[in-house]
């Protein structure tokens, strides 16, 4: 395994860190509906888009929103009657723990509005593992831009090339690689291994006791 002097780790939130799959389609549907639109999505790519903002995945289904904000704005007031479909990944907790028992910084870097990503965060109870929440804010690129992660960087006062930037997608492996980061893909989320290997991480895991070996392994 490669080693890295690593001293803060940037997770991804939807399919890194939380199985959200069903609630996100669940409150998607029911405000289409909201809406009086009764829009066919196909389960199997709506969930190879995750990840992605809902405009991009919206123009990927061929799907026609005249006014995204409106949209999300509403998407959120349903988002939370349907979050007991989602649960953390096995193991995010012991690593975690693990990350701050060995003195990591924890940033969360999500496309998820702000506001929303804090309230997922606290939900699950684990909002005091994280020492920065970064959700999408105006005036700020989202991934694959390198700037959310460089801002997290900054505010952390921490150096990008001592940083891994953790993701189940390909939006992931770039933003970190835009931002000269390290990088760490894991298999279980909404994207096939196949696709994330061809983004070349430094890391490709299939669950957190995988995971928590490259800081093991750092700190031989």
């Amino acid at each position: 395994m490669k080693k890295f002097d690593i001293n803060t780790t940037v997770f991804d939130l939807d399919g890194t860190l939380v199985k959200s799959h069903a609630t996100i389609y669940e409150a998607t549907v029911r405000t289409f509906k909201k809406f009086g639109r009764n829009v066919d999505i196909p389960k199997d790519k709506f969930y190879s888009l995750l990840g992605h903002h809902f405009t991009d995945m919206f123009e990927r289904l061929n799907i026609e929103v005249n006014d995204i904000d409106h949209f999300i704005d509403v998407y959120k007031t349903f988002y939370f009657d349907y979050i007991d479909l989602s649960e953390l990944y096995p193991d995010v907790i012991s690593t975690l723990e693990n990350l701050k028992s060995i003195n990591k910084k924890i940033a969360l870097l999500t496309t998820k509005g702000q506001d929303q990503a804090e309230k997922i965060i606290k939900h699950f109870g684990v909002e005091s593992y994280f020492d920065y929440i970064m959700g999408r804010r105006p005036g700020i690129a989202h991934k694959p831009s390198a700037e959310p992660l460089l801002k997290i960087c900054n505010d952390l006062n921490s150096n990008p090339n001592k940083t891994l930037m953790v993701g189940d997608a390909e939006l992931d492996i770039q933003c970190g690689k835009n931002a000269n980061a390290i990088t760490c893909g894991v298999t279980f989320g909404y994207r096939a291994k196949e696709s994330l290997m061809k983004e070349n991480p430094d890391f490709l895991v299939d669950n957190y006791n995988e995971f928590i070996k490259i800081f093991s392994n750092n700190n031989n």
